[in-house]
């Protein structure tokens, strides 16, 4: 699924209309990779979360050459899906 199909579901679902719901899942994005981009975390209960991690740097090889370099470290962004998110998922989601 990608964006443009996100946005139609939802606008489905919510019975908005799609230019509505594009500038909403827009903002929302948006305002996932500015607080992520600072260094805050990013938490929606029930989905996930979305948090800046530290990579160190590490040695690698360039795949043409073989050579050794080193890749210096860097921040990633990284996704951590919520406990019902992973059950829903994985099929094992309990009836309450």
């Amino acid at each position: 699924m990608n964006k443009g199909e996100l946005v139609d579901a939802v606008a489905k679902k919510a019975k908005l209309a799609k230019k509505d719901v594009d500038a909403i899942v827009g903002a929302a994005f948006d305002v996932i990779v500015e607080a992520v981009s600072r260094g805050d975390k990013v938490t929606l209960v029930g989905f996930g979360s979305f948090e800046p991690r530290k990579r160190a740097a590490r040695e690698g090889r360039n795949p043409k050459t073989r050579e050794k370099m080193t890749i210096a470290a860097t921040t990633v962004p990284a996704f951590s899906a919520g406990k019902q998110f992973r059950e829903a998922v994985s099929g094992s989601a309990q009836a309450d």
